[in-house]
């Protein structure tokens, strides 16, 4: 006779809150995810490639315009704390879902901005919820893939997020030049919604944290993080990491190198330059693997360093600068998936809180990129990547604790 635990109706419900999850096709998975990380990730960048357009139609400075970028860019900081305690208690999927729906009614508001005031304000709405997506991602790669291919599904989604600044930039300039600066965000908006369809049938529901604080224990957990020098450590350093990589990438936009400046298609070659970097990197994910996370994300960020360094030093010549930006796109894609996982590691009761604190320092970072390039226009091209190089040498120093840190253990 069966035991009154083991009956059906309890099996049900254990099996919907206690026991984990089986594990979801990893390749689709995968594949949409990054996809997705693309998508949601580079309506930061687009407005990069489109500031001189915008610029006109709002009757601004090129410079003016920047603040599209970085309002988007704190306001999807804000996307990431909230979403981070929303994915630890509703799961992954739901917060994925709800958030491309608000995603794309957003951008379609962006594109009907009449000036740079309601610009800045619609992006602001769309940064917040674009900024939903990254941390539910990273979140339902913990939960749904196996440990085997964890490692290399983080580094193809970090590397996704990575290629939408350029990826995004390309296709942002080709839709303007082919049509107007208004329908990059019509066609972004309607990936978005078609995207729903995908995400309802490859991604599986996540499993309810049922903790007793409910939802306010998931925020609560945040400052508890905070309180961690080696997690602090790590964020500041990311700031510094996105600072850098946005900062060079607006460098190109405004500031250009004699060689290129007013070149777009010269401009086009230099930016798709670092696209073999953003492939090669989630390809060499097993070899890279084999070293510790910390190892590998103090490694990366003194690679970035010396990257910027020989750019800054290249003279404007677009072979070599070319040549240093691929390096540099490596290192900041070998960096991100190495601290999201020295992160995991760290906090592994409130992974979808500590991601979200990484998502939003890596886009603080990211909005006080353009803001940092605006401001050292005067330097010229290589005198902003040299500020640049010394911004990346600090992320070095605060990357190192959590090394020290794993040869105590």
């Amino acid at each position: 006779m069966s035991h009154p635990t083991t009956s059906p109706r309890h099996a049900a419900r254990t099996s919907t809150t206690d026991q984990p999850p089986t594990w979801a096709p990893a390749t689709p998975t995968i594949a949409l995810l990054t996809a997705l990380g693309v998508l949601m990730v580079g309506q930061m960048y687009t407005v990069l490639a489109l500031l001189h357009p915008m610029a006109t139609a709002f009757g601004t400075t090129p410079g003016q315009a920047t603040w599209t970028a970085t309002a988007f860019g704190f306001a999807y900081a804000t996307g990431f704390l909230l979403a981070g305690p929303l994915t630890d208690r509703y799961g992954s999927r739901t917060v994925i879902t709800a958030g491309l729906a608000a995603a794309a009614a957003a951008t379609v508001a962006v594109s009907a901005a009449p000036n740079l005031t309601w610009a800045v304000a619609l992006r602001i709405v769309q940064g917040l919820t674009a900024g939903t997506f990254a941390p539910s991602a990273l979140s339902y790669v913990v939960h749904h893939i196996t440990p085997q291919r964890r490692g290399t599904a983080v580094t193809c989604i970090t590397s996704g997020m990575l290629a939408a600044a350029v990826l995004m930039q390309i296709g942002a300039q080709a839709v303007a030049a082919g049509l107007n600066w208004r329908a990059v965000f019509w066609f972004s908006a309607a990936l978005m919604a078609l995207s729903l369809i995908p995400v309802r049938r490859v991604l599986r529901p996540t499993l309810r944290h049922h903790t007793g604080g409910g939802l306010l224990q998931a925020f609560a957990a945040m400052p508890r993080l905070l309180r961690r020098p080696r997690l602090v450590a790590l964020y500041l350093s990311t700031v510094t990491l996105m600072s850098a990589f946005v900062a060079v990438y607006t460098a190109v936009a405004i500031a250009g190198p004699p060689s290129i400046a007013g070149n777009s298609s010269a401009i086009l070659a230099l930016r798709a330059s670092a696209l073999p970097a953003l492939v090669a990197i989630p390809l060499l994910s097993p070899v890279l693997q084999r070293l510790a996370a910390p190892l590998r994300a103090v490694l990366a960020f003194a690679l970035a360093a010396l990257a910027v360094a020989v750019g800054s030093l290249s003279g404007g010549h677009t072979v070599p600068l070319a040549i240093a930006l691929l390096l540099f796109v490596a290192a900041v894609a070998a960096a991100a998936p190495a601290v999201v996982e020295t992160i995991n590691a760290t906090a592994p009761h409130a992974r979808g809180a500590a991601v979200a604190l990484y998502g939003c320092s890596m886009f603080i970072g990211a909005s006080l990129g353009p803001q940092l390039t605006g401001a050292l226009t005067g330097l010229g091209f290589g005198g902003i990547l040299r500020v640049v190089v010394a911004a990346l040498v600090l992320g070095v120093l605060l990357a190192l604790p959590a090394l020290r840190h794993q040869r105590t253990e």
